[in-house]
């Protein structure tokens, strides 16, 4: 279960790993990195399959990210989470975001082993401010039906 202190911790941070973010320009990644960009985040895209996407410089894994990460949004099919859970702990990474539809138990589970302070299965669209008209509404939605992080 997610907790609004780990949503706000996790939002707080600006300079943030984005792994997953895709070479198609047209996913819904590309849009979450173009609209929080513009929120003032620095991001880091993790990206094996590319050496660049849209001109900014992709790495292929975590640790090949040698400037300051404050955390990591992962936007993976779930089936890759686990691993990258598993390199977030290991390079010193504690903040973790996993998009909505990526979640799994056991990603859940390994970041409670690695002590990973980890919010998973919530849409981060829906919390970094300011949140954008359908964002809102589906924000008051999930709190109208008692969904929001506690």
């Amino acid at each position: 279960m997610n907790s609004k202190a780990s949503v706000d911790n996790f939002i707080g941070k600006k300079n943030i790993a984005f792994v997953g973010l895709s070479r198609k320009g047209n996913q819904f990644s590309n849009s979450v990195y173009k609209e929080l960009s513009k929120k003032g985040y620095t991001f880091f895209p993790v990206n094996p399959g590319a050496d660049e996407i849209g001109g900014v410089k992709c790495y292929p894994d975590l640790a090949a990210v040698k400037d300051k990460v404050d955390a990591a949004l992962v936007m993976t099919p779930a089936s890759q989470v686990p691993a990258v859970l598993e390199s977030a702990a290991e390079n010193g990474i504690k903040n973790v975001w996993v998009q909505q539809g990526a979640e799994s138990e056991e990603a859940e589970k390994i970041g409670k082993e690695k002590g990973i302070d980890l919010v998973s299965g919530e849409c981060i669209m829906m919390f970094a401010e300011p949140v954008g008209f359908l964002h809102r509404i589906h924000r008051w939605v999930w709190g109208r039906l008692g969904k929001l992080p506690k």
